[in-house]
């Protein structure tokens, strides 16, 4: 491992001399690629640099110990620079063992999240709704901007599908474990009773994909265009400015109408379809490595039950990695840390048991 580090440190200091190459700097394909992959080498080479300094630290010490003329001061002293280089050594191999597993090229991706209500119908999409602004809460939270892409609404305020952006830094590498199917247990506002219903919401998350990464042939798209209807507004049934795009490879079709411009529908169904086939795409070589798929938490399946919401006793299930918290209402209102790493940390857990 650590010759391995050694290579890529010299690496680290090639791309920032070339980062420094006029050449370069006149070549901006070149100089974002350079400025990305530094960015990304330098927590590694940080703490392989400090990795070193305490190995050379332990070294002093022991030298010392080792001297027969050195007093007794001067061994303790060294006694415990030891011990400490030793345990602080330990804690940054066992950092470096968790940045040198493989990374997902998409972690650094703004994310198109899709929200669908499944069984329980105007209670799945009152709950669809909660969904959509715990998310947004959240993106809010981190300082990442949120933009709706397109909306479905019900009459009472919930919403049978909704996609919306979600820009910033590593927001994929957040939300990625957020796929599959969320459960609710809840009395429903449509309920006279007072029963328990459960309900089930759909979630995709999807990186978001750049042009460059995944080309459309027009010849491939049929577009067509019509007016916009959904629960009411001012707008609704009075221009021809929605747009559904079919992709004909695939027969995938995607419909905007939130927008009165018809270029500004177009254009974010053209990026929701974009995102969906680069998911398509990349799931399809996820399925020829199988092993890696075993080594994941969840496997982001949408039809994978991931999480319970259960109103009457506050609770929040993960039930793939078996977490339970009494906070339903915070998790509700957007602070979903500490579910997020504990699934980031049960990943990463299983990954390294995977190579050893």
């Amino acid at each position: 491992m650590f010759e391995k580090l050694r290579d890529v440190d010299k690496r680290y200091e090639e791309v920032g001399n070339l980062l420094a190459d006029p050449q370069v700097l006149a070549d901006n394909a070149r100089y974002r690629a350079l400025s990305r992959e530094y960015k990304e080498l330098g927590p590694l080479i940080e703490t392989f640099r400090e990795y070193e300094k305490t190995q050379a630290a332990q070294r002093e010490a022991a030298g010392i110990l080792e001297e027969s003329g050195a007093d007794r001061e001067l061994r303790e002293m060294a006694q415990m620079q030891l011990e400490e280089s030793r345990a602080h050594a330990e804690e940054l191999a066992q950092q470096l063992k968790l940045l040198l597993l493989p990374k997902d090229e998409n972690d650094s991706k703004n994310v198109i999240v899709e929200i669908r209500g499944g069984a329980g119908g105007e209670e799945a999409a009152l709950f669809a709704a909660v969904l959509y602004r715990m998310y947004s809460m959240y993106a809010e939270s981190r300082r990442w901007k949120s933009e709706i892409l397109g909306a479905n609404e019900t009459e009472l305020g919930g919403f049978k599908e909704i996609s919306f952006l979600i820009d910033g830094e590593g927001a994929y590498s957040r939300l990625k474990f957020e796929s599959g199917v969320h459960r609710v247990q809840r009395v429903p506002e449509t309920e006279t009773q007072g029963r328990i219903h459960t309900s089930t919401v759909t979630v995709a998350v999807l990186p978001e994909a750049e042009e460059v990464e995944l080309e459309l042939d027009p010849k491939d798209l049929q577009i067509d265009t019509f007016r916009s209807s959904g629960a009411g507004g001012q707008h609704v049934n009075k221009t021809s400015s929605a747009i559904r795009v079919t992709h004909l490879p695939t027969g995938m079709v995607v419909e905007c109408q939130d927008e009165r411009s018809q270029y500004k529908n177009k254009d974010r169904a053209l990026k929701i379809l974009r995102s969906r086939l680069l998911e398509q795409k990349q799931r399809a070589q996820d399925d020829e490595i199988a092993a890696a798929r075993r080594v994941q938490v969840g496997t982001g399946d949408r039809s994978e039950r991931i999480r319970t919401y259960n109103y009457p006793q506050g609770r929040v299930t993960d039930h793939r990695i078996g977490l339970t918290l009494y906070r339903l209402e915070p998790v509700l209102n957007g602070d979903l840390d500490e579910i997020i790493d504990a699934l980031i940390t049960a990943d990463q857990a299983e990954k390294l048991k995977a190579q050893e």
